[in-house]
């Protein structure tokens, strides 16, 4: 209460004074004399562009497919879009699975110093190929084979791979020469990047490059990620769900690299891509894709402008460009 005084005082002196001599504050003053007023927030309207129950039930019972279940959205997206369907946007169908807890990344994740040298520039297939090989553990502690791959750094579709018991020059020799004829590779029309281990560097590979007029570049000792397109290429392959701590004989890691490879090339929507298809932008038929997306778009634009807040929405873009440790602008600057 702020008291009779008070009250008599602001009649003659008004309330600054009557505040003075009292001691009462005058913003107790003015909240008595107009107490708030407190009930339940206002209910917000729903928006024009904002998607039906029926409409989100879809997208999760879509993404709930035991073909999609472990795709990741972006993969749903572009299947569903190459199979002429729109159902909303990348960001919405998160959205809705986390409000369902249905998120989460699945792979461990690793970052590595960005480094300079050496540098690949390709602006389309066959111009620069990167080969790696990894171990295979094998049926028994001590027992591995080795998983040789050859992948084209633009499209980065794998155009060679096998699967022996050592790593051997003369294997690389056969691997790399039987890619060239297949992919009708021409004399100074690729570079063909490495590490540096034994086979790599072997003499019947560097005889081999040199008679077909192949150039060959390397990994700087110690720097795993001068070869940075096959590196994410054998973690995709060992991050994969069904990847077997140990494959039974040579014959189970060729069929399920067999497999996995024909996956890869043929059904997995890279992002680096546009979200096509390694196979797609190697042979030249994502241009012809990406104009039947842009189609589908159109059409759900058409039908409903608002759902896309009236802006023309437009399929993943094509790459332009790979680079193996791009220049910094200022080096690019320095150079010209």
């Amino acid at each position: 209460m702020i008291g009779e005084a008070f009250e008599t005082l602001i009649d003659v002196v008004g309330v600054k004074p009557a505040s003075e001599l009292t001691g009462v504050s005058r913003a107790t003053y003015y909240r008595q004399a107009k107490p708030p007023v407190y009930g339940p927030p206002k209910p917000r309207s729903t928006p024009a562009n904002a998607l039906s129950d029926e409409e989100r039930s879809r997208i999760l019972t879509e993404l709930r497919r035991v073909e999609h279940a472990d795709l990741a959205v972006a993969q749903v997206w572009a299947r569903l879009l190459d199979d002429d369907v729109y159902l909303a946007s990348e960001s919405t169908m998160y959205r809705i699975l986390r409000e369902h807890g249905e998120t989460g990344e699945r792979r461990r994740q690793a970052t590595h110093p960005a480094k300079t040298k050496p540098q690949l520039h390709a602006t389309g297939p066959n111009q620069v190929w990167s080969w790696d090989i990894t171990k295979l553990r094998g049926p028994t502690r001590g027992v591995y084979y080795d998983l040789y791959v050859i992948i084209d750094i633009f499209s980065r579709y794998v155009v060679a791979w096998t699967v022996a018991d050592a790593e051997d020059g003369e294997i690389a020799k056969e691997l790399i020469e039987t890619a060239l004829i297949e992919h009708g590779v021409t004399r100074d029309q690729l570079s063909l990047h490495a590490d540096r281990g034994s086979a790599m560097t072997s003499k019947p590979v560097v005889q081999l490059l040199i008679d077909l007029g192949v150039a060959r570049t390397h990994s700087r000792p110690k720097v795993s990620n001068d070869n940075p397109y096959s590196e994410a290429n054998f973690k995709t392959l060992k991050y994969c769900p069904a990847f077997p701590e140990r494959f039974g004989s040579i014959q189970d890691a060729r069929e399920f690299n067999r497999q996995f490879f024909g996956y890869y090339n043929h059904e997995h929507r890279h992002s680096a891509l546009g979200l096509h298809t390694p196979a797609s932008v190697h042979s030249g038929d994502a241009i012809h894709v990406r104009h039947r997306r842009q189609q589908t778009l159109d059409r759900a634009y058409a039908d409903n402008p608002v759902r896309f807040a009236n802006r023309r929405p437009a399929a993943p873009k094509l790459p332009t460009a790979a680079w193996i440790n791009r220049p910094t602008p200022e080096a690019l600057i320095q150079s010209a």
